[in-house]
């Protein structure tokens, strides 16, 4: 790379202020030219340069974080697309979203002109993803490009120009062990996230942020242990029962000052016993000192600062939540002031100039003094900093990068944060706190005590860390074997008490510690705890879960699987750090992981019952229909033989009423509504061999007894797919749970149709004969029907009824309550799924028959209109334009007639001059 005529070289940084820092060092603000790109928000800067002797034109422009995102493929987008468990093998695509496309056309017009591609993407895993975002687009449109990697840690000449100088290759493990969260964490995100919602959102009032019919209850691999830890600490403070202990103190004042000794037992829970051994004291309360220790003791200095230490140290100093601290200094790097924030690392490479970050705060009109100490050789104040362990191979620690005595348009809390970088620094390269400890103990009647003194001999790095302080009192001076009675010598109690409930620094340090998200993303994971109201933080930065939060860890603990605890995602995440180095492959990783999950999530669907139970303790049952309940997430049966593209899964509705629906509602309507005596229906893992498209599962059937003819058994193991005989024949004796017809589906034309053509497929429910439907059994008409209709009783409740002459269901006797027709009875099907109608009186004038043929047909066209049950049918009263629309009680509907001819006795979908 030496030599020859000059190169065009395309640098993309990840941010618009990184891409105008990085020029501007570069270029040194000479000979800068800066043009804007296709988003205006994405410029591109333009100067002379030279790497290692090659002339170069260089082009510097930027991204916005991610370029692409990954997204299931179009026919599995939609919630109700396909079964939730699908989503786990189910294509899925990267691609750039429409937000980012203007970025993606300039760097494509620029790329192809240009002969080199530099990287400044943030040197961390994520950053190498990007990168490889970045190269993907580019080399779309030219194939020839040179794709280097810039190396930096902060935006300071000294960095930029090394980085540019030292170009090296982007690293691929990175950028897989990304894609690999990427990808488990959306297939298991939306598999679960869809299936607790479409199962709990419409089933209880669920109390919370957002309007509950919008209501996403996600789960998240990392979330949701995230939320394991606040709730299981949060249940320690609950089930904890205080108990009294009792306790010895003893104190001895001097000439010299007062002692307060401790007695080495702690403290006793049995009474009688604390008192026996106080009472032997009382009566022999003469001490006797039996051991003085005097020794040096050092207060070491905090190890150099990482991502997870700052967020910490400002949450427990300043009460930052981990995400603002995150972007305070997100703001403080980009401005050059600070160096990278995200990293790992917990101790300075030998490389590392540290006496030039220190002689840099030398003016500072605080901590400049202090600066000034440490540099001074005869001070003897410098220290090398030690090491925390933990090296991520990126970035170093954080540390400042250039002196600032406060900008104007810095906020409080930037001042704050920059302030804790520099001192922090500062305190790890100095000498640890020195002090000279005392430790006297004493002998009462065979009872140990002690006491304890600190004198502080040199602060040293306390002189500039002011978070910290190091407590202690003198004490008076003792000699061993002196003796003096005590002061005070008291018996007294306490209470145990449980522990607090977690901070923000300790969810880091729990989140750390087992290994749950990175430095970069665990204030993500906090922050959509609080997002999704699973948990609360009060002005103590202290976390509590909400009934909801807790509700769903008490759901799946019940389970049996422990998925809110942290082990599972701690593997994974271990994995993706072998991923990261070369140790395991990227499919070997998503196999493992996915088929891991697959097995607990279902697991949990089986069990389901489960996290019903546990939310129905804090939650009321929601009688609301809701849109999505009768898409509630159900077992596969078979795959939708109309839209070839969905499964049709076992669903219940509000009345408890049964079918076999396509996923892909409302854009496939495919429906296989079943017998609606069916009390429970359990798909089984039985396919049937004759019918397609399969696999089609049979499903166990158990039907109420008291519904279906006594010689039909009342469990079946049935198929949907058209072949069993036995459903269908209980379908035409029963009915089905279908309230379409209802809702203006099905018109009266296709309803007679399908009564003829079951007529002769079915047996009637009387008389158990095919060739008729129930409603016209020559049983049932064997007597006069006014007779019948006033004579025939309910042996249960002694009402009056008659069979209902659409789908043979008893009709009860009922009396109109309206204006007029008040006192006249009436005979009503009391099927839901059902509307017949007529006027007791009708058939007493001998048009019963009559008068049911008319009921049975006008409200099918009513039905067929669009109307609702009870609410739109039909009466004859009369002829031609005696005919009016009545509602169920009788009540005249007025002004109701077909739009087609004029014709007020029927609806224009069944009228005959329809399609004239």
């Amino acid at each position: 790379m030496s030599g020859g005529r000059s190169v065009r070289v395309l640098n993309v940084a990840e941010k618009p202020s990184v891409a105008k820092s990085v020029a501007s060092i570069l270029s040194r603000n000479q000979d800068l030219r800066v043009r804007n790109g296709r988003s205006r928000y994405n410029r591109i800067f333009e100067f002379p340069y030279s790497i290692n002797g090659q002339p170069c034109q260089m082009l510097v422009t930027s991204v916005t974080g991610h370029l692409m995102e990954l997204e299931f493929e179009d026919r599995f987008r939609k919630w109700h697309s396909c079964d939730p468990a699908q989503l786990f093998h189910a294509s899925v695509r990267k691609f750039v979203p429409e937000d980012k496309l203007d970025i993606k056309r300039t760097l494509e017009e620029e790329a192809r002109s240009c002969q080199w591609l530099v990287l400044w993407l943030d040197c961390d895993r994520e950053g190498e993803n990007i990168a490889f975002e970045v190269v993907q687009v580019c080399s779309s449109v030219n194939r020839h490009l040179t794709i280097r990697r810039a190396h930096f840690s902060a935006l300071i000449e000294r960095e930029i120009h090394e980085a540019v100088q030292n170009l090296v290759q982007p690293n691929k493990w990175f950028a897989d062990a990304v894609d690999a969260r990427q990808e488990i964490d959306l297939r298991i995100g939306a598999s679960f996230t869809r299936f607790q919602t479409m199962l709990l959102r419409d089933a209880f009032v669920i109390d919370s942020a957002t309007d509950d019919r919008n209501l996403v209850l996600s789960y998240g691999p990392c979330q949701f242990p995230t939320l394991g830890f606040v709730v299981e600490r949060y249940w320690e403070v609950q089930s904890h029962e205080p108990e009294e202990f009792w306790v010895i103190n003893c104190s001895h004042k001097s000439d010299d000052g007062l002692s307060t000794f401790n007695w080495m037992r702690g403290h006793l829970f049995d009474y009688t016993c604390a008192v026996i051994i106080y009472e032997m004291c009382v009566q022999e309360p003469t001490a006797t000192v039996t051991n003085v220790r005097k020794q040096e003791k050092l207060k070491y200095p905090p190890y150099p600062l990482n991502t997870i230490e700052l967020e910490k140290r400002a949450s427990r100093y300043f009460r930052m939540s981990s995400e603002h601290t995150m972007k305070v200094a997100e703001d403080l790097y980009q401005a050059g002031f600070i160096s990278y924030p995200r990293t790992e690392t917990d101790g300075f490479s030998p490389r590392t100039n540290l006496h030039a970050i220190v002689e840099e705060q030398q003016g500072h009109p605080v901590w400049g003094s202090y600066a000034q100490r440490l540099l001074d050789p005869s001070s003897a104040l410098w220290r090398n900093p030690s090491s925390g362990g933990h090296d991520d191979k990126a970035h170093p620690p954080i540390h400042p990068t250039k002196f600032s005595a406060g900008e104007s348009g810095w906020s409080q809390d930037h001042h704050r944060l920059y302030e804790l970088v520099v001192r922090h620094y500062l305190a790890c390269v100095s000498q640890p706190a020195v002090g000279a400890e005392t430790i006297v103990e004493i002998d009462i009647a065979g009872e140990l005590f002690s006491a304890s003194g600190r004198a502080i001999l040199a602060k040293n790095y306390l002189d500039v860390y002011r978070f910290e302080s190091w407590g202690g009192s003198l004490i008076p001076t003792y000699a061993l074997g002196q003796q003096f009675v005590p002061t005070t010598l008291t018996l007294d109690s306490g209470v145990t008490r449980p522990p607090p409930l977690l901070s923000e620094a300790d969810l880091l340090s729990c989140m750390d510690k087992e290994g749950i998200g990175t430095d970069a993303t665990m204030h993500d994971h906090i922050k959509k705890l609080l997002d999704r109201f699973y948990a609360t933080k009060d002005a103590n930065t202290r976390f509590s879960p909400t009934n909801l939060g807790e509700a769903l860890v008490t759901g799946y603990d019940d389970m049996g699987y422990k998925l809110w605890k942290p082990y599972l995602r701690a593997v994974m995440e271990r994995d993706m750090k072998a991923v990261s180095e070369g140790a395991k492959s990227k499919a070997e990783v998503l196999e493992t992981c996915l088929q891991q999950m697959k097995a607990c999530f279902v697991d949990a669907r089986v069990n389901k019952a489960k996290l019903l139970e546990a939310m129905a303790i804090f939650f009321e049952r929601s009688n609301r229909p809701g849109g999505d309940e009768q898409h509630a997430s159900g077992e596969v049966v078979r795959p939708c033989g109309l839209c070839q593209e969905s499964d049709m899964v076992l669903k219940q509705n509000r009345d408890g009423k049964f079918m076999v629906g396509c996923m892909g509602y409302p854009q496939c309507r495919n429906v296989v509504w079943l017998p609606g005596s069916v009390s429970e229906a359990v798909v089984t893992t039985n396919i049937c061999n004759s019918c397609t498209p399969g696999p089609v599962y049979l499903i166990q059937f158990k039907f109420r007894r008291l519904e279906i003819p006594p010689d039909y058994n009342s469990s079946h193991l049935g198929c949907i797919g058209g072949c069993d005989e036995t459903l269908k024949q209980l379908t035409e004796i029963c009915g089905t749970g279908n309230r379409m017809s209802g809702r203006g589906r099905e018109s009266a034309a296709s309803a007679a149709n399908t009564q003829r053509s079951n007529t002769r497929q079915g047996v009637c429910i009387h008389c158990h004969q095919s060739g008729h439907s129930s409603g016209d059994c020559p049983s049932q008409f064997s007597v006069p029907r006014s007779g019948r209709s006033r004579g025939a009783a309910n042996a249960q409740s002694g009402e009056s009824s008659m069979p209902c002459g659409t789908c043979g269901s008893p009709c009860a006797l009922r009396t109109a309550n309206t204006a007029n027709n008040k006192g006249r009875k009436f005979f009503s099907c009391q099927s839901q799924e059902c509307n017949f109608f007529v006027w007791e009186d009708s058939l007493n004038n001998g048009t019963g028959r009559s008068a049911q043929r008319a009921n049975a047909t006008s409200r099918g066209g009513a039905r067929g209109g669009g109307g609702g049950r009870g609410g739109r049918g039909a009466a004859a009263h009369g002829n031609g334009g005696g005919v009016s629309f009545v509602s169920a009680t009788g009540d005249p509907i007025s002004g109701r007639r077909c739009f087609v001819c004029g014709d007020p006795s029927h609806f224009a979908n069944v009228c005959p001059s329809r399609g004239i």
